[in-house]
């Protein structure tokens, strides 16, 4: 960072620069090598911070930042795996006035450095806890997420706000692919004679549509579909990936039913799911307590009021919920762009929300 930039941000730099070297060190979810080197970096990071180096540790095979108590009270989550591959994300640092742009710096690099510095003069049964599977539902991390959770007294979630509003519901969601197996012919000479799973994937895609529910916010989501290998043949294979949320448990359950009961329409077609329920529901009823506390330490430090709101996405706050933790979300950074090209971080928020932050905290652990 430029001498002039220094002059301009003043105590904000050191935050910054810890920022660009996190996000510049890139931690695509699926490339383990990336998660082992940010973890590591991060690690580094905090023992400048905090003068204390975190420890990593090893969950089935992936790395996980741990610093603090090993029963916490009070647990910070955070996540350090983004959704972005190597290079894809151009440029990988900007700044321009207020807008801070790169990948992973709303979800949620700025949030970690937000709680790394947040930490700094605090004592007690406190640890901030990043995984590095976040963003490929947390299969590896979330029976340690779900078993910190449940020793402690709050779990506060340092994923992004919604415009600086922290997140008191979160829907619950469930990942499936659906594989339809037919049978190659072909598509000039002799197409009668094939079983077109393209056809067959058609007719299931409809059928999902017609199992959402906007009285419960349910929604069943086809993403990626792939199918044939040829222009000139009946193809024999189709896969469709799909991507299911909703408030209700129930919701999610009368989906997952439909789904593993679709019927092809041709019975020479067979279709194959699998997948499953991954996080359940944020309930407000997790997360008033803190939020109504959240708003009294606002209040006591002036600043403005936070201010709440109920979003479609997920996180591990709510496993945390689910193993009977009281959680709070949406603590992170203020900005927006999740998961899309423009994503950017607001650098005036930063330092007021992690100055925020430390003193709730510290409200929590006296």
């Amino acid at each position: 960072m430029t001498s002039e930039k220094v002059a301009q941000y003043g105590r904000l730099e050191p935050m910054l620069a810890a920022l660009e070297a996190l996000v510049r060190c890139e931690s695509p979810s699926d490339d383990l090598g990336a998660c082992r080197s940010v973890v590591t970096l991060a690690s580094d990071i905090a023992t400048r911070v905090l003068g204390v180096p975190a420890q990593i540790k090893e969950i089935e095979g992936r790395p996980v930042f741990w610093w603090g108590a090993e029963t916490p009270d009070v647990v910070i989550l955070a996540h350090l795996d983004t959704v972005w591959p190597v290079g894809s994300y151009q440029p990988i640092w900007e700044i321009k006035g207020d807008v801070l742009r790169g990948p992973g710096t709303f979800d949620m690099k700025a949030g970690f450095i937000q709680a790394l510095y947040a930490l700094k003069g605090i004592e007690g049964s406190v640890a901030l806890i990043a995984t590095t599977d976040e963003e490929t539902g947390s299969h590896c991390s979330k029976a340690l997420i779900k078993e910190v959770s449940s020793k402690a007294k709050a779990v506060l979630v340092l994923e992004a706000s919604l415009d600086g509003k922290v997140k008191t519901g979160r829907k619950g969601t469930a990942m499936y692919q659906i594989a339809v197996h037919g049978l190659a012919s072909h598509a000039g000479l002799e197409p009668e004679k094939g079983v077109n799973s393209t056809t067959e994937i058609a007719h299931i895609i409809l059928k999902l549509s017609a199992l959402e529910n906007s009285e419960h916010g349910t929604t069943v989501v086809p993403t990626l579909l792939s199918s044939g290998n040829t222009t000139n043949t009946v193809p024999d294979l189709a896969t469709l990936d799909i991507d299911a949320r909703s408030f209700s448990q129930s919701e999610l359950e009368r989906v997952d039913r439909e789904i593993r009961t679709l019927v092809a329409e041709n019975p020479n077609a067979r279709i194959e799911v699998t997948g499953g329920l991954n996080r359940p529901p944020l309930q407000p009823s997790s997360t008033q307590a803190l939020y109504e506390r959240a708003e009294k330490v606002a209040a006591a430090i002036g600043m403005p009021a936070l201010g709440s709101a109920e979003v479609g996405g997920a996180s591990d706050g709510n496993f945390a919920a689910a193993a009977g933790a009281q959680v709070l979300d949406g603590l992170g950074a203020v900005g927006g762009g999740a998961h899309a090209p423009h994503e950017w971080v607001s650098i005036s928020s930063m330092q007021p929300r992690s100055d925020f932050l430390h003193a709730f905290i510290k409200d929590l652990l006296t």
